[in-house]
């Protein structure tokens, strides 16, 4: 089955092709007949009930300096021209990204979009993670000062201050146990985020890591560990952080068997959760989830095949 697959996503010239997951799953729809098309979310047209995008056919290779060859940008139709939508664009989740849900929600019933945009757009990381607060740390979600310094009586040491929609490590800030900087870091967070902030105790097993585990619709496909770098509290590999081999623990597995059939329910295909200490969930990754290729450098599995199964059994039956 040769399927038509467009791709929401940042600049093809911008992309890291060592550890890029789009990349990934772009070479792998490749490798399987299917044919690809870039386009940028701020192409996206409606009118009259269609829904279209300037979009360019592309062929990728894994060739440094030299990863790709495109066509000219056309008008496309998303569902008259595409089969599958993948909506891989990075974040930050603001006012354009919701739209493009909006927008992308239109296509239900005609074109398969991976992730389910109504799913993505009521699941952001730092919030739908909260349906699972059993298996989180103590936390708070908040902007008034008052309410931060409640918190951080009931949990002394040292806090972890978050923008509640950021990515990638950014802006995640440590407090000190005497909370000396906390009132200028609200002020300047309030000042750059209209939204209430993310705060949770500082977890002294982030250095033994922080891992991120990705299930393909609802089911465990591999993990990493990822450590701090040098001088950083912060694993991210974004932020300086480098990965590792791992196996889950039994309190992970336990995690994802309960997130599984909530995910696979939402039609939320590829997750990345990251789970602190071998039992502390802090996010579920479900607007451009990353981790596979390194998953798959040391575990030797091949998670984007996995995925195009996915995707595969769901357009199959959305044909019929």
């Amino acid at each position: 089955m040769s399927l038509r697959v467009a791709v929401q996503m940042d600049p093809l010239e911008t992309i890291n092709i060592a550890g890029d997951s789009s990349f990934a799953l772009m070479l792998a729809a490749q490798a399987r007949g299917h044919s690809v098309m870039h386009y940028d979310v701020k192409s996206l047209a409606y009118e009259s009930g269609r829904l279209t995008a300037w979009a360019a056919p592309a062929k990728v290779q894994k060739v440094e300096g030299d990863h790709f060859a495109r066509e000219d940008y056309r008008q496309i139709d998303l569902v008259k021209d595409v089969d599958v939508v993948l909506m891989r664009q990075d974040p930050p989740f603001d006012l354009s990204y919701i739209t493009a849900t909006h927008l992308l929600e239109r296509l239900e019933g005609q074109t398969l979009v991976v992730n389910d945009p109504a799913s993505v757009r009521n699941a952001p990381e730092k919030v739908f993670v909260l349906d699972f607060a059993q298996y989180m740390p103590p936390t708070l979600i908040a902007r008034r000062i008052e309410d931060v310094r409640a918190f951080h009586a009931r949990h002394p040491g040292d806090l972890v201050m978050k923008p509640l929609h950021g990515n990638g490590g950014k802006a995640v800030i440590r407090i000190p146990a005497d909370g000396s900087n906390l009132g200028a870091l609200i002020e300047l967070f309030d000042n750059a985020w209209v939204e209430p902030h993310m705060f949770q105790p500082f977890l002294e097993e982030i250095s033994e890591g922080d891992k991120r585990i990705v299930l393909v619709d609802g089911e465990v496909a591999g993990a990493i560990n990822r450590r701090p770098g040098a001088g950083e509290f912060r694993s991210n590999l974004a932020q300086g952080g480098y990965a590792e081999a791992t196996t889950l623990t039994p309190r992970e597995e336990e995690i994802c068997a309960a997130l599984g059939p909530a995910l696979k329910a939402r039609g939320l295909v590829f997750v990345g959760i990251d789970v602190i200490g071998g039992k502390w969930l802090t996010e579920i990754n479900v607007t451009s989830p990353t981790g596979i290729v390194a998953i798959d450098r040391f575990n030797g599995t091949d998670t984007p095949a996995l995925i195009w199964d996915a995707i595969e059994r769901r357009q199959s039956a959305l044909r019929n």
